[in-house]
């Protein structure tokens, strides 16, 4: 018996100790990424075009017949007189009401070209919170450390620093070997539009057989990574995908009447049960190989006791999976979401409901359509007698492989501007306007090069949205570096 408990023991021991070197050895990859590139930025210039580009009302609504498109005119205006090398050298093209195609036309006609996104329009202001600004939200104020307003981080940040990002390589002489898109669309806050600023300027663009070699967007993000003895640890999330959106009301017929005579169950009292079905039965959760990549090298940065798990990751990705499903943040990367969010009853407290409603809120995985979604909402709900009936829709994109040229010219950046980063490749959570560029481009990606606190980022659409204007340079000499690396054939 002791000899068997000596055994046990040594076995553990053994395990143990084996483990503690796997941890050991589980570290970053150690790989020489080249010298920083050294970009010249006007600071000044760049926070002075954006506190003026905020002051510009560019407000998109669902309904476009209500959208001031003067605010956009005055807005191209100003980005004509800003920029007067990018007037002079690139071709601009208005498509539909206010969306913008700028080309810089490269010296090998062959190559595919790049392109950069953004989006001209802003959300509005919450009506009754426009006192609670500190700086009213499309002043642009500038406090010497901070640009205030409506757009500064969502993302007319990210606009103007591209714009200054070319304007700036103009005045330097440079010359792209490819073409350079820039392509500003004009309604991407509006979620799911059926008539898409994007998709209006990617029609154009594949109409005229362009096929582009890479996209890059908004989505992600430079956030700090706390690591015990490394100061200055960040996180670059390069978004490879991102989530649909789907809007879907489930509605059931029903004899309704007088309150005072009820039935056992009333309308909303069968609803109540379809919402209990879609609750407990959510979707089935996976673990996409992204997310593996991304806790791998998370992993490989951590201290211990975490480095004993994360170095353990294959073998421990079934209990991982099933601990992430009960964080609803972390669930969202693994699972189509569903969320009700909205109820309709009767109009008055004496009347029983004769058509109540319920409005479902799906965020899509890759690789879960629409159709998935309304298959799901049938076989999950028990009380069949029910009408489903899509409001709003947008597919979730594709996954963009993480061993393309941009994708590697991005992390590259990101290690050369902080050898202690974590590059990592993730899903999106929200809707972009890269989406619609998959009938044209492969190789799409989502990231914001701004190293911005998560309690600033989570003022987006917001009350008293703002950005550092250190950022703004940092921003400047990422894209300035970018198209160089991408361009430089």
């Amino acid at each position: 018996m002791k000899t068997s408990k000596k055994v046990i023991l040594g076995a553990i021991g053994a395990l143990t100790a084996a483990n503690m070197v796997k941890a050991a050895l589980h570290r970053p990859e150690k790989r020489d990424f080249g010298e920083k590139a050294e970009e010249e930025v006007n600071v000044d210039r760049v926070a002075k075009h954006l506190s003026e580009a905020i002051t510009y009302r560019t407000i998109s609504n669902a309904d476009a017949t209500k959208t001031d498109w003067s605010e956009f005119e005055r807005f191209h205006a100003f980005l004509d007189e800003a920029y007067p090398l990018i007037k002079a050298n690139l071709s601009k093209e208005i498509v539909g009401e206010a969306n913008l195609i700028y080309r810089w036309k490269g010296k090998n006609s062959e190559l595919e070209p790049i392109a950069l996104l953004s989006h001209q329009d802003v959300v509005p202001v919450t009506e009754g919170t426009e006192d609670d600004w500190e700086h009213p939200a499309f002043d642009g104020f500038n406090d010497g450390e901070f640009i205030w307003g409506r757009g500064t981080l969502d993302m007319k940040n990210h606009l103007i620093c591209v714009m200054e990002a070319v304007e700036t390589l103009l005045e330097e002489g440079y010359e792209p070997e490819r073409d350079v898109y820039l392509l500003f669309g004009q309604d991407e806050e509006v979620v799911a539009s059926e008539y898409g600023g994007a998709k209006s300027i990617m029609n154009t663009l594949k109409d005229r057989g362009v096929r582009l070699d890479s996209v890059l967007d908004e989505g992600g993000a430079i956030l700090p990574f706390k690591v015990k003895g490394i100061a200055n640890k960040q996180l670059a999330g390069i978004g490879i995908a991102e989530k649909g959106y789907c809007d879907i009301e489930i509605s059931l017929n029903h004899k309704g009447g007088h309150s005072s005579s009820p039935p056992v169950h009333s309308g909303l009292g069968h609803m109540a049960t379809v919402i209990q079905d879609l609750e407990n039965n959510q979707f089935d959760a996976k673990i996409e190989p992204f997310l593996f990549e991304l806790f791998n090298k998370v992993g490989k940065n951590v201290s211990y006791p975490a480095k004993l798990v994360t170095c353990n990751l294959p073998m421990l990705m079934p209990a991982v999976k099933q601990i992430l499903k009960y964080i609803p943040a972390a669930a969202s990367m693994i699972r189509t979401t569903t969320a009700v969010t909205m109820a309709q009853g009767s109009p008055a407290a004496n009347v029983l409901p004769q058509t109540p409603t319920i409005t479902v809120n799906f965020r899509q995985m890759p690789g879960t359509t629409t159709e998935d979604v309304i298959n799901h909402i049938k076989k999950v709900v028990r009380y069949k007698d029910i009408n489903i009936r899509v409001l709003r829709t947008k597919e979730a994109s594709k996954f963009s492989p993480t061993d393309s040229r941009a994708f590697k010219v991005i992390e590259e950046i990101c290690m050369q501007n902080n050898p202690d980063s974590v590059v990592a490749p993730y899903l999106v959570m929200g809707g972009t306007d890269a989406c619609f560029y998959e009938p044209i481009c492969d190789n799409i990606y989502r990231f914001a090069p701004f190293i911005v606190d998560l309690s600033l980022l989570l003022r987006t659409h917001g009350t008293n949205e703002k950005i550092p204007i250190s950022a703004l340079g940092e921003g400047v000499k990422f894209f300035k570096t970018y198209v160089r690396k991408l361009t430089n054939d």
